[in-house]
């Protein structure tokens, strides 16, 4: 089993900041890529950003490209999500998670998730 924690989230005006962290810990061996995603109120849940374990293979939705940036410190078991230049249009919870493999943007592969934290981006 793989529990997941983010942390991070936050009110904050458009054009601000805010790096979300996630803190893997238990079989975590298992895993390869992890990845955001964000769900907000009355749609279905959003791809946001992927990294495998290595780092060498990173994905982004076309909606956050060039404003954030994923990235992971594997001796720290530690996903970050750095939020630059925030719209309104992405305030969700945004939840980390895990998968067995890499590459993928579908929800659905990914095995692992944590519980989710608040980012609210007003205008």
């Amino acid at each position: 089993q793989v529990q997941l924690v983010e942390s991070g989230g936050g009110s904050v005006e458009a054009g601000d900041s805010l790096r979300l962290s996630c803190v893997a810990s238990g079989r975590t061996s298992s895993t390869d890529a992890m990845g955001w995603f964000r769900q907000a109120p009355g749609k279905g849940r959003e791809f946001v950003a992927t990294i495998s374990r290595s780092g060498g293979r990173i994905d982004y939705a076309d909606s956050v490209k060039g404003r954030f940036t994923i990235s992971r410190d594997n001796a720290k078991n530690t996903m970050y999500l750095q939020m630059n230049m925030l719209k309104p249009e992405d305030t969700a919870v945004y939840y980390c998670a895990a998968a067995r493999s890499s590459g993928f943007r579908s929800a659905s592969f990914y095995a692992y998730w944590g519980q989710g934290t608040q980012v609210t981006v007003s205008s």
